[in-house]
């Protein structure tokens, strides 16, 4: 993360836009913050992007160690450059945990065994998941959520469907 550049997306060289909304940095932030204030750790210093002020929609990314699953940054949706992450000590609490919460747009697990992914990507609650990243939308595929995330569904032949209007003719001659 810290290789990302944050700026305007219509220069080259940024890697990291503006958030579409203030409101959105805004909850990013108090997320990051409550997070903090019970005990997380950032990993990321913000004063290495200088354009989040703390004010505008320019958001540095960061990374949360030590946070827990009462955190909201754990349970809740942030939809920007944030990542918590907790220590679990089974493969089974970690997919309990993952599906406490009211959302499931995205999962990402990572591990080095593919057989192993996919028995937890088979049990995680969401509409999306990926093994050993998070960064990469493919067209041909589905981009869905499932909970009170992704209320239908984007990409692939599924996702463009939903954009037309179907309509049956039924003609007596």
């Amino acid at each position: 993360m810290r290789q990302y550049v944050l700026g305007n997306p219509f220069e080259k060289g940024t890697t990291l836009g503006p958030l579409v909304k203030q409101t959105g940095a805004d909850f990013i932030r108090e997320q990051v913050k409550l997070a903090v204030n019970n005990g997380a750790k950032r990993l990321i210093d913000v004063k290495q992007f200088k354009l989040d002020d703390g004010l505008s929609n320019y958001l540095a990314p960061q990374i949360l160690i030590n946070t827990d699953h009462s955190m909201s940054i754990m349970k809740d949706e942030s939809f920007g450059p944030v990542v918590g992450i907790m220590k679990v000590k089974t493969d089974d609490e970690a997919i309990q945990l993952m599906n406490d919460s009211d959302f499931g747009l995205t999962a990402s697990i990572w591990a080095s065994d593919i057989e192993k992914a996919m028995h937890i990507g088979d049990q995680v609650e969401t509409g999306t998941w990926f093994m050993n990243r998070c960064d990469y939308l493919d067209p041909q595929l589905a981009w869905t959520g499932v909970k009170n995330t992704g209320k239908g569904c984007t990409l692939s032949k599924v996702g463009y469907e939903y954009l037309t209007r179907p309509k049956s003719y039924h003609l007596k001659i």
